[in-house]
């Protein structure tokens, strides 16, 4: 008997193959072992089909991209670049950065030109706007090079909460990584699920301590690691399932990106 998505589905096995997460035999393995969810409810029969289109798969609690059309970039945004796929003042711009894909990618959130570092791009508008809303509370890590010697009093008082024009606001975590008596400033790290524009510059400023330099290095489940400067890679099969739990288990509101 052939195998007619339109009329019966797909084996959930060669699904599962397809999408890259085993072979068919070792797929078998899971779904019998019950490992393997769909729409939420444990399948162990071998003979289970679905709808890729449809339905939702996870293997051990981590969601399972069927959909190939869509496409999801870590891209190392170097200083001097603006976060927009067309700059209308022609400025350098992250279309250079997308050529060799054939979809249409955009860029989740926004860092601006003098911040350099982990950007997602993807033509997926639904786990963009949960990556980008602050609702969602994804967390953004920085590392911030900045004027001054920072004491532990002032990792606190970034914890504790400062007070900006446009309201208070606080970290999520805040560790001071190096401090220089010599005047070699000082090296901060910031965690944030804040939108708010230039949050990590203006939070510094307000407790003296201006930055000089500002790499964004995690984003969610997301870290930058060793990728260079300048750089896109695709998600792997790790990253892009961690990035679908994520939207999965949470609802869309709309609203604004963040832009740091």
């Amino acid at each position: 008997m052939t195998e007619s998505p339109e009329a019966e589905g797909i084996r959930l096995q060669k699904v599962l193959a397809n999408a890259g997460v085993a072979s068919r035999r070792v797929s078998e393995q899971l779904i019998v072992e019950g490992r393997v969810r769909v729409n939420g409810v444990v399948v162990t029969e071998l003979g289970s089909r679905i709808d890729p289109a449809v339905d939702l798969v996870d293997v051990d609690g981590t969601a399972i991209q069927l959909d190939q059309s869509k496409r999801y970039v870590m891209l190392n945004k170097p200083t001097g670049v603006v976060s927009s796929m067309n700059d209308d003042r022609g400025r350098p711009d992250l279309r250079r950065f997308t050529k060799e894909w054939a979809e249409r990618l955009y860029n989740v959130g926004r860092l601006d030109a003098d911040t350099s570092g982990l950007l997602v791009l993807t033509n997926d508008g639904e786990l963009a706007h949960v990556l980008a809303h602050p609702s969602f509370g994804v967390t953004k890590v920085y590392i911030a090079k900045v004027d001054g010697r920072v004491t532990p009093q002032t990792i606190a008082r970034l914890t504790k909460g400062v007070d900006l024009e446009d309201g208070p606001i606080a970290a999520d975590k805040a560790r001071l990584l190096s401090s220089s008596d010599a005047g070699g400033g000082s090296l901060v790290e910031l965690t944030l699920h804040s939108g708010r524009n230039r949050i990590v510059r203006r939070m510094m400023a307000e407790v003296g301590h201006p930055v000089v330099e500002l790499v964004r290095r995690q984003f969610g489940p997301l870290h930058l690691g060793g990728l260079p400067a300048g750089r896109a890679r695709e998600l792997t099969t790790v990253e892009r399932g961690a990035l679908l739990t994520l939207a999965r288990q949470a609802g869309v509101p709309s609203g604004e990106q963040e832009t740091e």
